[in-house]
């Protein structure tokens, strides 16, 4: 089945950086465009980025204002893994992140992680 499961969440201080993982399986990885997504403490989901397929595909990658410039997706198609490699970390970054599959021909979101949560404290 479908399974998506994010790492690399914990503790870091403002200014510091930190590197998601989404490891994919259950299906062909490369065949979806996929999502990091947030929801912070006491607020809504807040999308992140979209990595698109890669061969086919362009694998072009999108981002919210709030993380533009600071975070970076990837993705390793041989691993069938997404990354997110966060930088310069702010207070407001606190949140549970999230990797998600696209839902072809829908659109949106169809399959989830359960999230990793990410502090950003001093």
């Amino acid at each position: 089945q479908v399974q998506l499961v994010e790492s690399g969440g914990g503790l870091v201080q403002p200014g510091g950086s930190l590197r998601l993982s989404c490891a994919a399986s259950g299906f062909t990885f490369n065949n979806h465009n996929m999502y990091w997504v947030r929801q912070a403490p006491g607020k809504g989901l807040e999308w992140l980025s979209t990595i698109n397929t890669i061969n086919p595909g362009d694998g072009k990658e999108y981002y919210a204002e709030s993380v533009k410039g600071r975070f970076t997706s990837s993705r390793d198609n041989a691993k069938n893994t997404l990354y997110l490699q966060m930088n310069n970390l702010k207070s407001e970054d606190t949140a549970v992140y999230y990797c998600a599959r696209d839902w072809p021909g829908y659109g949106g979101m169809d399959y989830w992680g359960k999230g990793t949560l990410v502090t950003v404290s001093s």
